[in-house]
């Protein structure tokens, strides 16, 4: 059976020759198939160039909106914790007004204050203890000297450790998550065993492993709202109760919780707001041996 095909003519220009030339029409169907599929193959190659392209159009958008995000919430985070600061200052100096003066007023009677009721201590109250405050002031005049001396031994007058300091008190970036957050302490390098100390007279109120990346931690109370933490411990020298002198060793430095080497983690907290360690450390015996530029 002889096989379908078309014609296709040529003629010469010159010559005047003509020359048939016989295609079948399974080639012509394979070049139409061809033509087809190279046009699909084309058409897709440039959807997904173009939709790679509006892809990382929007990659880069949400970047600059989550940089902007971070950039508002150091800035939140700081005021935050600026604020806090004063809170847990006017929180001490208010309990501190109130238990010197008696200030300790409640309501008595129905729980509608616009009800009958008295406020507690009375006028007559007041006026007495105010009384009996001043003749015991007049009473202690002569041992105002070691009242005071007794406050500076319950306020963080030492570095805990001796060692360089890693970062400081302030924003930076956080070494496992790679967001931006505030370091609520100190870091001060120290090799593994270094002894750590009490930099106050206090009492242990926590001595443990705990959750949160603070590995084995422990945490003084001084008295007057001021409390200190030591943290990545890898020995814990004390237990819950046990009072403590400036100057005891409470631990050894370790790298227990989330570190990256090993050192101490050092906060001190006012009125349970983290404040700047600096300030109760930059006098000290050991200042000199720390880096002479800090970052705070």
């Amino acid at each position: 059976m002889q096989q379908e095909y078309f014609v296709l003519v040529v003629a010469h220009s010159l010559r005047g020759r003509l020359r048939r030339v016989h295609i079948p029409h399974q080639a012509v169907y394979a070049i139409l198939a061809l033509a087809v599929l190279g046009c699909l193959s084309v058409f897709g190659f440039v959807a997904s160039y173009a939709r790679m392209a509006w892809k990382v159009a929007n990659y880069n958008a949400l970047r600059q909106e989550a940089d902007g995000l971070r950039a508002r919430y150091r800035n939140l985070q700081k005021v935050v914790s600026e604020t806090n600061v004063e809170m847990a200052s006017l929180q001490l100096y208010a309990k501190e007004v109130s238990v010197a003066y008696g200030i300790k007023q409640k309501l008595e009677g129905p729980t509608d204050i616009s009800a009958e009721g008295k406020l507690v201590p009375s006028f007559a109250d007041s006026l007495e203890d105010y009384s009996y405050l001043r003749s015991v002031d007049k009473l202690a005049l002569p041992s105002r000297v070691s009242s005071r001396f007794l406050a500076m031994k319950m306020q963080p007058s030492l570095w805990p450790v001796e060692g360089r300091l890693m970062s400081g008190f302030a924003q930076r970036v956080d070494p496992f998550s790679g967001e931006g957050e505030f370091h609520k302490g100190v870091d001060i390098s120290a090799q593994t065993g270094t002894p750590v100390l009490s930099t106050a007279d206090g009492v242990v109120i926590q001595a443990e492993p705990v959750a949160g990346g603070y590995g084995r931690l422990v945490r003084i109370d001084h008295g007057g709202g001021i409390q200190t933490y030591y943290a990545h411990l890898s020995r814990i020298n004390v237990h819950i109760g046990q009072e403590v002198r400036r100057g005891e060793v409470v631990g050894l430095v370790g790298g227990t919780g989330r570190v990256t080497a090993p050192h101490l983690h050092y906060e001190v907290r006012l009125g349970g707001a983290p404040v700047n360690p600096y300030r109760y450390m930059a006098n000290t015996a050991v200042f000199h041996q720390t880096a002479k530029d800090f970052p705070f």
